[in-house]
C-alpha cells in the first residue's frame, strides 16, 4: 500500500453510524481508526488487520473501503469564520456543537439563506413533536420533513442532487434513522448529500462522540457570546477534515494554521491579562494580545437573516478576502487599527 491511498471514510459513515463503538467491539483503538479517517495515520503504514476488521463492520470488501486520494472538496459560504477554520465539505455531514440559545439555528438559517443563492435545495428533517424554536429555520428552508421517507421522496424530486442542503435534527442521530436515510438514499444511487447536524435541545455540548463521525465539526463559545461577537463560533476548537488531509490551498491551509496560532496563544495571553492587568504583560504579548484582539473582531459578521435584528446589511464574503484579510492582521499591517473598526463588518477595504 502507498500513501496515496486514504479510507472511504463516507462509506464508513453511511454503513457504521457509531464508528467509535463498533471500533472497541472489535478490539479496535478508536483514536487509531479516527486518525486513520482524518489522514494522520496513512492506509499504508496502517496493520492489515485494521483494515480488515474496517472492512468487516462496513461489510464491504477492501477495495471498496480503500479509495486513492481524495475527492473531497470545499464548500465556500462566505461565512468567515467558518470559511476559514471549519470548512464545510460539500457532500459531506457538519456538526453544530451548541448549547441553547447559543446561536446555531441563526447560523443555521444563514447557512440554509447563502446556499439558497447558490441554486442548493434546501430540506430540514426535523421530528414532528420537537420544531420549538425552530420557525426561522422552518421558513427559510424550501422543504421541511418529519420522516424519513418524506425525505427521501424529496430528495428523489429533486433535479440536481449535487446541490442539496440536508439540516438534520440530532434525535435521528440517536435513534439510527439517520443511518436508515443514508442506506436508502445509497440505494436509490443518489450522491453523498451535504448534510448539517444540530441539537435544538443543547445537550449534545456535554457528551463525546455525539454525532458520529463528522467531516466539519463547528464548537459554538460562550465567551465570545458574552462578549457580543457573533457567530459565535470557536475559531481554535472547530475543523475540518480538509484541513487534517491538507486539501485546502496552500495559502489557505498557512494563514489557517498561523491564525489559529495566534488565537490560541490570544486567548492564553487575555486569561493572564485579566488576572494580572495589562500593564503587566510582555511587550511581545501586548503585541499579540492586539493582533489577537483585530483577527477575532475579523471573524465577526453581519448576517443576512439577522438584517431585521441588527440593522446592519448581511454581507458575503468571498474565500480569497477572507484569507487576504486574515492575512494582513497577521502581518501587522492592520496595528493601527481598533478593534471595533473590524467588528461585525464584511471584508477588510
Amino acid at each position: 500500500m502507498n500513501d496515496d491511498l486514504l479510507l472511504n471514510v463516507s462509506l464508513l459513515r453511511r454503513r457504521v453510524p457509531n464508528l467509535t463503538s463498533a471500533a472497541k467491539s472489535v478490539g479496535l483503538r478508536p483514536a487509531t481508526v479516527s486518525n486513520l479517517c482524518t489522514g494522520k495515520i496513512s492506509v499504508g503504514k496502517a496493520e492489515v488487520k485494521t483494515i480488515v476488521a474496517l472492512a468487516n463492520l462496513a461489510n464491504c470488501t477492501i477495495d471498496d473501503l480503500i479509495i486513492q486520494g481524495s475527492g473531497l472538496k470545499m464548500l465556500e459560504t462566505g461565512i468567515k469564520v467558518i470559511d476559514l477554520f471549519a470548512p464545510i465539505v460539500k457532500g459531506g455531514v457538519t456538526g453544530f456543537v451548541a448549547r441553547a440559545q447559543m446561536g446555531q439555528l441563526v447560523v443555521l438559517s444563514e447557512l440554509v439563506h447563502r446556499l439558497k443563492q447558490k441554486q442548493y435545495t434546501t430540506i430540514l428533517l426535523t421530528p414532528k413533536d420537537n420544531t420549538a424554536n425552530l420557525d426561522d429555520v422552518d421558513q427559510t428552508v424550501d422543504n421541511s420533513c418529519h420522516t424519513i421517507d418524506d425525505t427521501v421522496a424529496s430528495v428523489s424530486l429533486v433535479e440536481d442532487k449535487n446541490n442539496i442542503l440536508l439540516a438534520v435534527d440530532r434525535s435521528f442521530v440517536l435513534t439510527g434513522e439517520l443511518y436508515q436515510l443514508r442506506e436508502k438514499l445509497e440505494s436509490e444511487g443518489f450522491p453523498d448529500i451535504t448534510t448539517v447536524l444540530f441539537d435544538p435541545t443543547g445537550e449534545v455540548v456535554d457528551e463525546e462522540d455525539s454525532y458520529g463521525l463528522l467531516d466539519t465539526v463547528c464548537y459554538f463559545d460562550m465567551d465570545l457570546i458574552a462578549r457580543r461577537i457573533y457567530p459565535a463560533i470557536h475559531p481554535v476548537f472547530s475543523t475540518s477534515v480538509l484541513q487534517e488531509d491538507a486539501l485546502l490551498e496552500n495559502n489557505h491551509l498557512t494563514i489557517q494554521r498561523k491564525a489559529r496560532k495566534l488565537l490560541r496563544r490570544y486567548r492564553e495571553v487575555r486569561v493572564l491579562a485579566n488576572t494580572i492587568g495589562m500593564e503587566n504583560i510582555s511587550e511581545a504579548d501586548t503585541a499579540l494580545y492586539k493582533r489577537g484582539e483585530l483577527l477575532e473582531a475579523f471573524c465577526s459578521q453581519p448576517f443576512f437573516v439577522a438584517e431585521p435584528f441588527t440593522k446592519k446589511v448581511g454581507e458575503y464574503v468571498a474565500l480569497k478576502d477572507t484569507i487576504s484579510g486574515a492575512e494582513k492582521i497577521l502581518e501587522g499591517k492592520l496595528d493601527d487599527t481598533d478593534p471595533s473598526e473590524l467588528l461585525c463588518k464584511g471584508k477588510i477595504n
